[in-house]
């Protein structure tokens, strides 16, 4: 079919409603594999009727990386592309022929573009960049949950293939609640591991237990190996609205403060203090922290980029902070832009009818 053998392989339970379009997606593989670890609406039986290799096999206790590498054995030795991913994704038509022509480049793995989720007015959310295409020898999943690859040699070269875009339309039925026993047990599995700390912290907040997440976050913050500084900041974000959640102003401010200092490159934490201003009705403030976010033209490639700071969020901010500083022509300017990112939004379609209702006289 093409240059290279390349082969998808997922694990999956209880997805039969995805069957059907996750394998026309991925028909332009090689082969499809999978692993059902024990569903119970017919999932294995629809895959094999539409071409999957499937195998059934209890995971316990349950572990995505042993699912992963148990799916993962199922791949055909000769293969040399793996295409990893999970039923409630889709890839955009045209994907093989975009892996092969980057894969000449690559040692171990490809990274391709990964929308996670999407707004509802069906504009991509957070995108980042994930590398779950890769060589089939010398690797292996790791982490009971927040899985990654390790390679026996070493990462390798890290290569983009610019035309390829998978998409994840999740069952938001399924609860998320698996997670947090497994990245506390992360945690305790590699106490050292900055990236599970982190999400870890994460995960707190989520569950508004601010306390453990403060604790966690700083935690990571004092590892050693916690060196990337778009993932520092996010810590600092999170920490800035735990303490918020608490009451504590003036140590969330140090904190958003902080997040700049560790990110300034990024929009998000420019955009934090000034929504903070903005709830104090430092206008001043709020027009300065936004242009600094719009002068930051290049959007990172990872998942800590979210959607609104790259549409409508800083200008819907600098629109207000014109407008409360008698800047009227100006303020409609930035609540039109604010608009045509998100031309759904109630509230800002709101905003520009009594700018121009202000500028009318």
């Amino acid at each position: 079919m093409g240059r290279y053998q390349v082969y998808v392989y997922a694990i999956c339970k209880n997805e039969a409603q995805f069957a059907r379009r996750w394998m026309e997606s991925m028909g332009e593989a090689d082969g499809v594999y999978v692993l059902d670890t024990g569903s119970d609406d017919g999932t294995p039986q629809r895959l094999e009727e539409l071409g999957a290799t499937v195998a059934v096999e209890q995971v316990t206790p349950w572990r995505f990386d042993q699912a992963r590498n148990r799916s993962l054995a199922l791949v055909p030795e000769e293969a040399d592309i793996c295409v990893c991913t999970d039923l409630d994704e889709v890839f955009r038509p045209g994907w093989r022929a975009e892996v092969e022509a980057a894969w000449p480049q690559v040692k171990t793995r490809l990274h391709y573009r990964y929308v996670w989720s999407f707004l509802p007015d069906g504009r991509p959310g957070i995108s980042f960049w994930a590398d779950k295409i890769h060589c089939r020898k010398g690797c292996r999943w790791v982490g009971p949950v927040h899985e990654v690859l390790r390679f026996d040699q070493g990462e390798g070269q890290r290569v983009y293939a610019q035309g390829v875009t998978l998409e994840h339309y999740p069952d938001h039925s399924k609860p998320r609640s698996q997670y947090l026993p497994l990245l506390e047990q992360a945690v305790a599995e590699e106490p050292d591991n900055d990236r599970n700390v982190h999400y870890l912290g994460r995960e707190y907040f989520f569950y508004q237990r601010w306390q453990e997440s403060i604790a966690t976050l700083k935690r990571h913050l004092a590892l050693p190996t916690a060196t990337w500084a778009d993932e520092r900041c996010a810590s600092m974000r999170l920490l800035a609205k735990d303490c918020l959640a608490l009451g504590r102003e003036g140590e969330a401010e140090q904190w958003m403060l902080r997040a700049i200092g560790e990110a300034p490159h990024l929009r998000e934490p420019w955009l934090d203090l000034a929504d903070h201003c903005r709830q104090r009705e430092d206008w001043q403030g709020v027009l300065w922290l936004t242009s600094r976010a719009l002068a930051i033209q290049e959007r990172p490639r990872t998942y800590i980029a979210e959607p609104a700071a790259w549409g409508e969020a800083p200008w819907d901010l600098a629109s207000l902070g014109y407008y409360y500083t008698g800047q009227v022509e100006k303020a409609l300017e930035a609540a039109e832009t604010a608009l045509s990112f998100a031309p759904e939004d109630a509230r800002i379609q709101k905003n520009v009818q009594l700018i121009r209702a202000a500028l009318q006289g």
